[in-house]
């Protein structure tokens, strides 16, 4: 796995420890509104591959709604590349509809340009085929997830340059180095975690919008335990239900 820095990880004080993501990694969140079960989000990291010879991981999130639910039917699968600084290299998206399969492309080029194609499955030729020219890096709907986890340690704020439905936007997160007890249904025991907040004037991936919370494990991982944040329904929560034990597990909160 790629790390961040190589401090030993005895050392006590947070910023100190080694932050890892590891081939395996497998989450999954119920998504919560009011007190209705709306569906699951469920995030992967699948390998360490290559794209233009530098090394990157493959990440993945699939997004489902239950298929109880009135009204509503979401399926959409996004990917994102993401290299050792965890910005992203390649951010791939396919959106499910009742009529159609669509698709997004990012091709993030050094920091000078990035490439789209949009479009739908079936047809020979993208809708959209056009070229961003930057002047800075960029995080996709998806990496940011990443990025932010790799970042805990000082209490600091982060203006985040965005590339989300074609246009180039930027969140902001606070992070904070308190150490929090949680709990949620699936641990029966508090999670020691850290804190953040923010903010985006855009409709990210998820319908994501606004401000938003989240608290994550205070241990080399920084895994997303619990979050809150405004989609374009009101206010939902996401909450950790399972994981591959095999790669992590929830640390205990101690005074």
């Amino acid at each position: 796995s790629f790390n961040i820095s190589s401090q030993d990880d005895s050392e006590t004080s947070y910023e100190q420890i080694t932050k890892e993501l590891v081939v395996g990694e497998d989450l999954t969140y119920v998504v919560k509104y009011a007190f209705f079960r709306l569906g699951e989000v469920r995030f992967r990291v699948l390998e360490e591959t290559k794209i233009r010879d530098i090394p990157v991981y493959k990440i993945v999130a699939y997004i489902n709604s239950y298929p109880d639910l009135p009204f509503v039917s979401i399926h959409q699968v996004y990917e994102s590349y993401i290299d050792a600084s965890f910005f992203p290299l390649k951010f791939f998206a396919k959106i499910f509809g009742d009529e159609d399969t669509t698709y997004v492309n990012y091709d993030f080029i050094d920091d000078s340009k990035i490439e789209i194609q949009k479009g739908k499955y079936g047809t020979s030729k993208a809708s959209l085929d056009s070229t961003s020219h930057t002047n800075k890096r960029f995080q996709d709907g998806l990496s940011i997830l990443y990025f932010s986890r790799m970042n805990f340690g000082d209490e600091k704020t982060l203006p985040i340059p965005c590339f989300v439905n074609e246009k180039q936007e930027e969140a902001t997160i606070n992070f904070f180095n308190e150490k929090i007890p949680v709990s949620i249904d699936a641990v029966d025991y508090e999670i020691d975690c850290l804190y953040l907040d923010g903010e985006t004037d855009f409709v990210s991936v998820y319908g994501l919008t606004g401000y938003f919370e989240g608290w994550f494990s205070n241990d080399k991982f920084s895994v997303p335990v619990l979050a809150k944040m405004n989609v374009l329904i009101g206010n939902i929560t996401l909450e950790l239900i399972e994981w591959n034990k095999e790669v992590w597990n929830p640390p205990t909160y101690t005074n």
